[in-house]
């Protein structure tokens, strides 16, 4: 496995795996090397400086003069966002909060509740929950209105 560093045309620094480096070849050329903010597909390798470890510079384990190793400096974002993006986040939050705040969830069964309201047979209401692909494709075959909730930005990373 190999881990790049990655840049897409807008900027937006992050990083991905690959089997090897013909595999993100070969995925880079046929667009599957996407950018996880603005999905762009036109992505290149950044500049990036190996972490090698060197056995000449290990310090002894039990040598206590030694210098304790240096805090890990503390997260940053992955890449600066414009006033529109951080307005367009702040939005996303916004309806997904009040998403969560006014409805219930019925986590795995979501499409067995969602036939039931639409049946008759329990009251309507906001729900939200889990359901594959194959399941909210055969609940809007039926005629029942469903919507995904999109994840917020943070969750994919």
């Amino acid at each position: 496995m190999i881990k790049y560093a990655l840049v897409c045309d807008a900027a937006h620094e992050f990083e991905s795996w690959f089997p090897g480096s013909e595999s993100y070849e070969e995925q880079a050329r046929r667009g599957f090397v996407e950018c996880p903010f603005c999905q762009s597909t036109k992505v290149s390798k950044a500049i990036m400086a190996p972490n090698v470890a060197r056995k000449d510079r290990d310090a002894p384990a039990n040598d206590t003069n030694a210098a304790a190793p240096a805090a890990a400096p503390a997260p940053q974002p992955v890449a600066l966002l414009d006033e529109k993006q951080q307005h367009l986040r702040s939005l996303m939050r916004e309806l997904h909060e009040k998403i969560v705040a006014t409805s219930d969830d019925v986590g795995e069964a979501f499409p067995e509740e969602a036939r039931k309201m639409h049946d008759g047979e329990t009251p309507a209401r906001s729900i939200r929950g889990k359901a594959s692909f194959e399941e909210a494709r055969s609940l809007l075959d039926e005629g029942i209105p469903v919507l995904p909730i999109p994840d917020l930005p943070e969750e994919r990373n």
